[in-house]
């Protein structure tokens, strides 16, 4: 009988393992995903130095829960008491450290408001500034997404201007319309844009087209986070279950 229990944990424990194999796997994908996409992203990430350190963070993620789900695996099937022992001390750190960063997003998200962004864009933006890591930024953002700053164009009337920037230019460039949603599209008309004739500005806010673009991915990556969580929990149990029941 406690040949069978200790059996039914052994594959119990590989079936857990596996999930936590496919799910580095998935988020080095992801990773790599980000950093080489053509579409934008990678303009993004590449601008912004906290976005580029955070890619590569989710990279190194990826490929240590993909190699823990494989010693993982080896552990249960060869009933290895160092591989599961150094198995739980690496899932526990993970899992430690993924609690933290999710109580810390619920504690800081009244900070994603509409009003932060509007007050951060107002105080720190610099128009067509690329030397400026914010406002770099800012305009890949507004280029990939076709749209213009937080709310609307209103946001840059109360920005200045860079110095030899014509005055008559009431929204950056960042803003007018392309042909291709990329810093190498070609503008529609960017001298009427920059005159103010908003046939061929972005009118659309920044806040409510992101928004509106990452709304279901959201709760996806809510949803995928809570089932990590619960899988490396009920893992690292197993884990010492086996350990204990392995002579």
């Amino acid at each position: 009988m406690e040949g069978d229990c200790l059996s039914c944990m052994k594959y119990l424990m590989f079936l857990f393992n596996f999930f936590i194999f496919l799910g580095g796997a998935c988020l080095l994908g992801l990773g790599i995903w980000v950093i080489v996409d053509p579409t934008g992203f990678r303009e993004i990430v590449a601008a912004n130095p906290l976005l580029f350190t955070g890619a590569y963070i989710m990279l190194a993620m990826g490929a240590m829960l993909f190699l823990l789900g494989f010693l993982g695996c080896c552990g249960a099937i060869r009933e290895n008491k160092c591989l599961l022992l150094f198995f739980f001390m690496f899932i526990l750190l993970i899992f430690l450290a993924e609690l933290s960063a999710a109580i810390l997003a619920f504690i800081f998200r009244e900070n994603l408001t509409r009003e932060f962004f509007t007050k951060e864009l107002k105080k720190h933006y610099q128009r067509n500034n690329d030397t400026d890591v914010f406002s770099s930024t800012w305009n890949s953002v507004m280029i990939t997404f076709a749209c213009c700053g937080v709310n609307g164009p209103e946001d840059f009337e109360a920005i200045p201007h860079l110095p030899h920037s014509s005055s008559e230019q009431a929204i950056p460039e960042a803003c007018c319309q392309r042909e291709l949603q990329s810093r190498e599209g070609m503008f529609v008309n960017k001298e009427e844009c920059l005159k103010g004739n908003e046939r061929f500005q972005n009118r659309q806010g920044c806040y409510t087209v992101i928004l509106n673009s990452f709304e279901t991915y959201v709760y996806l990556a809510g949803a995928l986070a809570i089932g990590v969580l619960a899988i490396e929990l009920f893992a690292m149990i197993f884990a010492m279950c086996l350990f204990r029941g392995i002579q």
